[in-house]
């Protein structure tokens, strides 16, 4: 394993040849890129049909994002027990098929006419489901198949592919809403995912999967050793709150802001699939910094000041009134900001995780906190179509939008703040000096992870 000082003086040099010379990462660099571009399509256009054609209320919205994410409680814990076992080439590929069919049958459901609030809720759940098995074996695969000194590298790559996504998905998503039907809406979302998995099928290298031995442990104690892990550590243990926190709130909010922009501020579909793209150049630009700052001003300083940029940018939307000419460029502002700093989170701590978690625990490690961080999202959308319906929908976004700032406060009270300029090492090797040019020292035996916003 390098030490926390090769892996500082690693991150600062230029992507190595070899990362993207190497055919198997641009095959799941590709595949990558396609899944999250038909995700982030799929997530806007079920939320969109269900308020623009079937009317659905406040409450019927929360009760479908929540259905959607409810998969992340329920699976997340067992996926990252499971994925460790198994190539994560073989899951991905699984999960692509099936969201490929999910996303198909609601499409021709829709052509039928069948396609009502029931079937989206079957669909959003099916969809969720596959994304927890796809987005733990992403993570995992990304370690088995790059060296140590390229995970920043690679995880600034395969985060790139989410902020192009985030751009197109939307927008796209917004559009075929709104100017042709859902179902063909829902066919596109297939497209992408069936485009991904003509890529990651084509990965060809043998993974080295951690030997077992004959008799494996059970699967409750493979979990129990993933929770054990992580809440040995205690900027795991906060970095766990803190996405709690931000999930939770994160989940209210967006369950208002769906219904803010059609409702309040007579936003078309088109329009609000064009502001929330907007997230995506943000993003992208965000996965640049994420290459450079943490090695220069160190990651722990990096990772809250990124988290009160983003999360507080949301706090100016409920001020906003009149006309679109100033509510729609000032929408753009608040999510590319949002993306620039979530972004920025996203993968400073993905590599930090990385980093100090040993080969054989990174798919419960990533499962672990994503269920951590991710679990109470059902009940804050939930919450979110509450709140709408009983307080109204500017007192309510303004609510949920302060909540996300409890996020980076935890973080900035926790070791996390103190994080250096050189990766942690993992916890099962020893510890290493840090880099000489280097001011601040790593946090020996720390990590972190924030689920994907």
């Amino acid at each position: 394993m390098p030490s926390a000082a090769s892996a500082v003086s690693d991150s600062s040099r230029p992507v190595p040849s070899s990362l993207w010379r190497d055919g198997d990462f641009r095959r799941l660099w590709v595949g990558q890129t396609a899944s999250q571009l038909g995700e982030h399509t799929s997530l806007v256009v079920l939320p969109l049909f269900a308020v623009l054609t079937l009317n659905a209320s406040a409450g019927q919205l929360g009760v479908l994002r929540a259905v959607g994410q409810a998969p992340i409680l329920l699976l997340s814990l067992f996926v990252g027990a499971w994925v460790d076992r198994w190539r994560t080439r073989t899951v991905m590929v699984l999960t692509d098929v099936g969201r490929t069919l999910a996303l198909g049958a609601a499409a021709v459901a829709g052509l039928l006419g069948w396609l009502g609030l029931p079937a989206l809720l079957v669909v959003a759940f099916a969809v969720g489901a596959l994304s927890v098995f796809f987005d733990v074996a992403y993570q995992a695969s990304l370690v088995r198949l790059v060296k140590h000194n390229q995970l920043v590298r690679g995880n600034s790559a395969l985060e790139g592919s989410r902020s192009a996504a985030q751009i197109g998905g939307p927008a796209l998503g917004g559009a075929l809403v709104s100017l042709l039907s859902a179902p063909i809406a829902a066919a596109s979302s297939a497209l992408f995912f069936a485009l991904s998995f003509l890529s990651i099928r084509r990965i060809r290298r043998r993974e080295s999967i951690p030997k077992s031995s004959e008799r494996p442990p059970r699967l409750w104690r493979r979990i129990h050793e993933g929770l054990r892990f992580v809440i040995s550590d205690s900027s795991l243990r906060t970095v766990c709150l803190a996405s709690a926190a931000f999930q939770f709130s994160f989940a209210a909010m967006m369950t208002v802001y769906l219904l803010f922009l059609p409702r309040e501020l007579h936003l078309s579909g088109t329009t609000v699939g064009l502001a929330l793209a907007a997230t995506g150049p943000g993003a992208l630009l965000g996965s640049m910094l994420a290459a450079r700052l943490p090695s220069r001003f160190g990651y722990g300083p990096v990772l809250v000041s990124a988290a009160v940029l983003g999360d507080g940018a949301f706090l100016c939307v409920p001020a906003l009134h009149g006309s679109s000419a100033v509510t729609i460029p000032t929408l753009l502002a608040v999510n590319f900001v949002f993306g620039t700093g979530g972004q920025l989170v996203n993968v400073t701590v993905m590599a930090v995780r990385q980093a100090v978690t040993p080969d054989g625990m990174q798919g419960r490690a990533a499962a672990t906190i994503t269920f951590a961080g991710m679990g109470l999202t059902p009940l804050g959308s939930l919450l979110g179509g509450l709140l709408a319906e009983e307080w109204g929908l500017r007192a309510s976004l303004l609510v949920t939008a302060s909540g996300m700032m409890l996020s980076p406060v935890l973080m900035a009270l926790s070791p996390l703040a103190r994080l250096g300029r050189a990766l942690p090492a993992s916890q099962d090797a020893p510890p290493t000096p840090a880099h000489p040019d280097a001011h601040e020292t790593a946090l020996g035996d720390t990590g972190a992870a924030r689920p994907s916003r």
